[in-house]
């Protein structure tokens, strides 16, 4: 098989830029074959929006604290230098594999997971049901879903026990005026403004022990102005299971004391009761969405109980909610990507140890996956940079056995982008629309009498995204 060229660097494309991309360009670039000289490495991460982060840009609440750690450190890594960004670049679309292949040595596809895993139940179709991921899509600014949000219900239900479940119910149930401090941009604002919502119910499957939160992000709920947080006694069912795992994981011990607190402040007669109201449920399965004239008007559960293992099944009682709204928040998942493999049932890139496999099950050389799409959508941070640790090592192995790129010339890509009409942005490009976002920012006014500090406002439009960069 030929070898890849001691002469010229070894040229290496990744398909994505959030985490899993980034984190795998720079330990690609510290590794000790690199970082030591005994290698020379160009790397191009191509996106598909005009900006950088994907999930952490368009996939976390926008009043998490946490987010602008994560991208500070990504923002690092990029702003070295020694990466290139073309964002405004869709694979498949504006570039094949083929292509792609003709200019690098090794692909790495890090595309995440962005749709909404499947529930399927009767009902799940009416108007007023809706994935999570969308939602989150919207409230985040991504250019490509609509402008528009249709809150018109007063009485939210909340499918999932993990956080994307709780980011969803507590930007349903914030006020919107509490959101100005966040990049949320103006649309998303006027929208939230004018919501009627009172009544927030989140549904899990299992019990409190069994919770797929974080202690962070539980807590967070309790931050929320004119907010109460309301549970139910009969949801505090505990097995043998749970008890052993509050005996030994101070992460579920931590969150059911929390959630037990609350249970205990519900009872202070003292509370002055706040306008809106955010639910928790435990210990139930949703069996389907009811409907009225094509819209969604309630939703039935089945009652739950522990089966000392720590799961659940169902006990034959069966419980109605009046809801206007019913999201589904049971999990993220991948999309197949044009001339590469996909395994349907999990929603990834069949692979071992991010090899990429192909359809008959060999490898392909070449093509490797990390992230989401390499391992499905679990886990957190950490994860993801152990990921990207495991697929390049296994790339830098593989390396003297590689297909030699045809055209590996770094300005190459560039010709054939410019050839072909897109408008490609750059970090340069990247680091004028974030100054720009800023300032809309710093000028913020969102209505007479109300002033508000705000780091940032998201352009959201695409073509404005690409113009402000390109300028």
């Amino acid at each position: 098989m030929p070898k890849s060229s001691a002469a010229r660097p070894f040229r290496v494309a990744i398909i994505g830029s959030g985490p899993a991309g980034v984190y795998a360009a720079d330990i690609l670039t510290k590794s000790q074959e690199v970082s030591g000289g005994d290698v020379e490495v160009s790397i191009d991460i191509f996106e598909s929006h005009p900006a950088p982060y994907g999930l952490i840009r368009y996939g976390v609440a926008p009043d998490h604290p946490r987010i602008k750690g994560i991208m500070n450190a990504l923002h690092k890594v990029m702003d070295r230098g020694d990466i290139r960004f073309f964002g405004n670049v869709t694979y498949g679309r504006d570039l094949t594999l083929a292509d792609i292949r003709s200019f690098y040595d090794a692909v790495i596809f890090a595309t995440g997971a962005l749709k909404d895993a499947d529930l399927n139940i009767p009902g799940i179709e009416l108007d007023g049901s809706y994935g999570g991921a969308d939602f989150v899509s919207w409230y985040d600014g991504n250019p490509d879903v609509p402008r528009e949000w249709p809150l018109h219900a007063k009485e939210i239900a909340v499918i999932g026990n993990g956080n994307v479940a709780l980011d969803v119910a507590r930007i349903l149930s914030k006020h919107a005026q509490d959101l100005l401090v966040t990049e949320i941009p103006d649309n998303v604002y006027q929208c939230l403004k004018s919501s009627p919502v009172t009544d927030v119910h989140i549904f899990g499957r299992r019990g409190p022990a069994q919770v797929k939160f974080t202690p962070l992000e539980l807590r967070e709920l309790s931050h929320s102005r004119d907010v109460d947080i309301v549970l139910y006694d009969e949801d505090f069912d505990f097995d043998e299971a749970s008890d052993a795992a509050m005996k030994t994981n101070n992460q579920v011990k931590i969150m059911v004391n929390t959630l037990a607190n609350w249970l205990a402040e519900e009872h202070d007669e003292t509370r002055v009761p706040a306008s809106r109201r955010l639910h928790l449920h435990f210990l139930h399965t949703p069996v389907e969405v009811m409907g009225t004239d094509g819209k969604v008007s309630g939703i039935r559960f089945e009652r739950n109980e522990l089966d000392g293992t720590g799961n659940a099944r169902g006990t034959g009682e069966f419980i109605d909610y009046p809801v206007q709204a019913v999201y589904r928040t049971v999990g993220y998942f991948g999309s197949a990507l044009p001339e590469v493999s996909f395994d349907a049932r999990r929603g990834v890139i069949p692979n071992d140890a991010g090899r990429v496999l192909g359809a008959d099950g060999a490898q392909v050389p070449g093509l490797y996956a990390t992230g989401w799409i390499k391992r499905g959508p679990v886990g957190l941070i950490g994860s993801t940079k152990g990921d990207a640790l495991e697929t390049i090592g296994c790339l830098l192995e593989d390396r003297l056995n590689l297909p030699v790129a045809e055209h590996p010339g770094e300005h190459e890509i560039v010709e054939l982008l410019e050839s072909r009409g897109v408008n490609y942005t750059t970090w340069e490009g990247w680091n004028k629309l974030d100054a720009h976002e800023q300032s809309l920012g710093a000028a913020y006014v969102p209505e007479p009498g109300i002033e508000v500090s705000r780091e940032r406002v998201k352009v959201v439009s695409r073509e404005e995204m690409v113009d402000i960069s390109t300028k």
